[in-house]
């Protein structure tokens, strides 16, 4: 009888766990068979692969978190233009989370290659580098694709080292692992575009940058702490506005590689150059504290209030500059600010509980929605500004409620494209949502 008790009151916390930590409720769980999709270069229509997308399953205990993945995202992956053979491929992962994180109080822990976290459509989230730094021997860089070891003294920097084999979303693959290094946010959608990816093979991202609201709490690293999108409050209380969340690093001022930016004399590098920039390389940047409560520590995060936190807990943010694009040091790094726990597993060793997502209420109310643009003669449209956990139907009508086209905005993406140019001109309606949640937006096909 003590143990059916037992049982009972232990099914009943670990029930109340689920509902109240979103480290259990926050990720993107795939319950409609949604699968991935990719690109090839030269061919702008995706290919539907048979490959689950997002999340398969989330268990947990009282302790951990397992996440279950095969690492494809839902939205379009590809194509890698910089010679990449790789696609996006199945990881068959499970990924553990800590639900008690804590602040790591002895020496910092380095960021590594490969997976440092995970976005919670299962994504993969890796740090800065490429695998690739500078060999003074040969003059010349070597490691990682390139073959060989590099010295590493300094170590090449994916986002600009690899821009050009980045797809719309901002994401490659290495040997199948699909991850991003940064902000996934497609280029197309930053104020300055930096990449014409997405001209062709037109994808979106995770969520969309909205500097009017604390951006979506995107994924966990590995030491247990969230990640959140560019924008938080100003003040760590949850007050002041909405603010972008600030680097604290910075460029520094110099025109050879002998030096790292504490003075102590290293081997050296290229000097800084056309080929070699400022921000070619991590130990290009150096930390510069600073004040306001909206930049960040050494390790691109702060302790403070966010929706999904209301008591404050650190929080890991994807940090970008003025114009959108991504700023070093990204996501986390280059060390982590606590205890790193997490990690990829094969099997799960305790017991544990199922998460049932059905028992959360929806998270897609209020959703504010664009669509561009209205007039349109050839391309409509339909963007959402929030991420969102489940699909949203879309639906053009016209006036007399014929249904012309229908689309659907797959839980973690943002947006859907319709092709109008072939219908007549005049006024029609978009249906965005079903049931007591549906919008509607009147659109003008036509000049």
């Amino acid at each position: 009888m003590k143990k059916i008790t037992l049982s009972i009151f232990l099914a009943a916390t670990l029930s109340a766990v689920a509902q109240t930590n979103p480290a259990i409720s926050a990720w993107l769980i795939n319950t409609s068979g949604l699968t991935g999709r990719h690109y090839v270069s030269g061919n702008p229509t995706p290919i539907v692969d048979a490959v689950a997308a997002n999340v398969q399953t989330v268990q947990y205990s009282t302790n951990w978190v397992y996440v279950s993945t095969k690492g494809i995202p839902s939205y379009i992956t590809g194509p890698f233009l910089d010679g990449n053979p790789s696609l996006a491929t199945s990881q068959n992962a499970i990924f553990k989370i800590s639900l008690n994180p804590v602040q790591n109080t002895g020496n910092p822990t380095n960021t590594t290659p490969s997976n440092i976290g995970i976005f919670i459509n299962g994504v993969a989230l890796f740090d800065y580098r490429d695998g690739i730094s500078w060999k003074n021997s040969t003059n010349a860089l070597a490691g990682g694709p390139l073959g060989g070891m590099g010295d590493g003294v300094w170590n090449r920097d994916a986002i600009p080292a690899e821009k050009a084999g980045f797809d719309c979303a901002k994401g490659h693959p290495a040997m199948g692992n699909y991850h991003h290094h940064q902000n996934p946010s497609a280029f197309n959608l930053d104020l300055t575009v930096i990449s014409n990816i997405c001209d062709i093979y037109a994808a979106d991202g995770l969520y969309l940058i909205n500097a009017t609201q604390h951006s979506p709490l995107i994924g966990y690293s590995y030491d247990g702490f969230p990640i959140y999108g560019a924008y938080g409050f100003s003040n760590t209380d949850g007050t002041g506005g909405i603010t972008r969340m600030k680097s604290s690093y910075q460029l520094r001022n110099i025109s050879t590689r002998t030096t790292y930016s504490n003075g102590t004399a290293v081997t050296a590098g290229p000097p800084v150059s056309v080929t070699y920039p400022l921000g070619y390389f991590r130990e290009d940047y150096e930390f510069i504290s600073n004040a306001g409560q909206d930049y960040l520590d050494v390790h691109n995060g702060r302790f403070c209030v966010t929706p999904e936190y209301p008591n404050g807990i650190y929080c890991y943010f994807a940090t970008v500059d003025a114009n959108w694009n991504s700023a070093y040091p990204y996501v986390v790094g280059p060390t982590f600010y606590g205890t790193k726990t997490g990690a990829k597993v094969t099997t799960i060793t305790e017991t544990v509980t199922v998460y049932n997502p059905s028992n959360e209420l929806s998270e897609n109310t209020a959703i504010e929605v664009k669509v561009f643009p209205n007039p349109s003669n050839d391309v409509l449209m339909v963007q959402l500004s929030d991420l969102i956990k489940t699909d949203v139907a879309l639906k053009l009508v016209d006036l007399n409620g014929k249904l012309i086209d229908s689309k659907t905005i797959f839980q973690g993406s943002t947006i859907a494209y319709f092709d109008v140019s072939t219908l007549y001109s005049g006024q029609y309606i978009m249906q965005i949502g079903e049931g007591k949640q549906q919008q509607t937006i009147n659109v003008t096909i036509g000049d």
